[in-house]
């Protein structure tokens, strides 16, 4: 079987740009580079991972990019394109140039306007990474699930995937809306969704592996093993405890799957979703 991580970030922190690690996450506050992860994956028995921006300027494409040249377990890249730009389709036709480029993201889930993803500009954009075969990442909060719901009905050709489960307050067990809008997204066949980011979204100091049953139940509903995938979110798990752990959340749920629906969630998903 093989076993891919389908998101995890790198960095070299800088704390002018990095504004988003607060020292409530003073553990994030160090550099966080392939050779940090590599010994990881080949640990828990993980061929590749899928690395996703977390800066938004096109400099992040090349640093990501570089790091995938050097190093061949990073089978893709997320990088970040602006779609208010007036060369986007020059630049997405530059972007082909990069196999392991497979795609795009922007966080959305920071936005004043939290309909962004309905402007014009948005929409363009959207409909450009389609004509170029980029899938697209959606980081929203529960609170933005009804636009990305609109959002992606009117691309039904356009491969899209809800990044860390729609960061559900797992906290305070806060379900209820978030499974009704999981639920509509997981009947759209052309999103997928990342079992990632989910022990910090939940106390990060006493959390319990009870606290997660309900929205894993939720996810894997909606979606099905087949449309799922596993994500580390490393290193920002480290907030809330190891990549061991974020795997043993899972494996009990999944060994319930059939091989071949857990073969799919372990690894084969993300192969088919970024053509890795």
């Amino acid at each position: 079987m093989l076993k891919i991580d389908a998101h995890q970030h790198f960095w070299t922190y800088n704390p002018l740009r990095d504004t988003w690690i607060g020292d409530d996450m003073s553990i994030l506050q160090d550099d966080f580079m392939p050779e940090h992860l590599q010994p990881i994956l080949e640990h828990y028995g993980f061929q590749g991972s899928v690395v996703v921006q977390s800066n938004q300027s096109p400099s992040e494409n090349d640093f990501q990019l570089k790091n995938a040249e050097q190093y061949p377990f990073i089978k893709g890249v997320v990088g970040w394109i602006d779609f208010d730009s007036a060369d986007l389709s020059e630049q997405l036709a530059s972007y082909k140039r990069y196999p392991k480029l497979k795609g795009f993201r922007h966080i959305l889930q920071g936005e004043k306007d939290r309909a962004i993803m309905l402007s014009p500009a948005y929409k363009s954009g959207i409909a450009q990474l389609e004509s170029f075969d980029f899938t697209y990442d959606l980081l929203v909060l529960p609170d933005q699930l009804s636009y990305a719901i609109d959002l992606v009905k009117l691309f039904p050709n356009q491969r899209f995937v809800l990044d860390h489960i729609g960061k559900p307050d797992i906290k305070n067990q806060d379900i209820n809306d978030w499974a009704q809008q999981i639920k509509t997204l997981g009947g759209l066949e052309n999103v997928y969704c990342k079992v990632s980011g989910m022990i910090t979204e939940a106390n990060v100091r006493s959390w319990k592996v009870e606290d997660f049953t309900p929205f894993i139940e939720v996810v894997f509903k909606a979606f099905g093993c087949k449309r799922l995938m596993f994500g580390s979110d490393w290193p920002v798990c480290r907030v809330a405890g190891t990549y061991g752990q974020v795997i043993s959340l899972l494996e009990k749920y999944i060994s319930t799957c059939s091989t071949s629906e857990q073969e799919m969630f372990w690894g084969g998903t993300a192969i088919k979703f970024y053509d890795l």
